[in-house]
């Protein structure tokens, strides 16, 4: 369930305005590269697997990526939503210096 108001808004929110932003930025930057599961994500990235699935329930809710497939084995993929929006998100990254 995304936050009301529009995908920028939820950008701001998800990527600057909310605790572990730099976190999803940088999970999401590995997912535009390629598609990962939740244990492959965490070791690209060096992050705890348990950190890496707070996060991508928190992109996931707020439809910034989807999940196909199931449970442990389910692989993550930027949503068409931030792919339509991408350069909203360098804005951000930009504007508050994370990347």
């Amino acid at each position: 369930m995304a936050l009301p108001g529009g995908i920028r808004q939820v950008m701001w929110w998800v990527f600057a305005g909310s605790r572990g932003g730099a976190n999803r930025i940088r999970i999401v930057k590995e997912l535009i590269k390629r598609p990962y599961n939740a244990h492959q994500l965490a070791k690209a990235i060096g992050l705890d697997y348990k950190t890496v699935r707070h996060h991508l329930n928190v992109l996931s809710r707020n439809g910034l990526v989807v999940m196909v497939g199931e449970d442990y084995g389910g692989m993550y993929f930027p949503s068409p939503s931030l792919e339509a929006n991408i350069g909203e998100m360098d804005d951000i990254i930009k504007k508050v210096g994370f990347g």
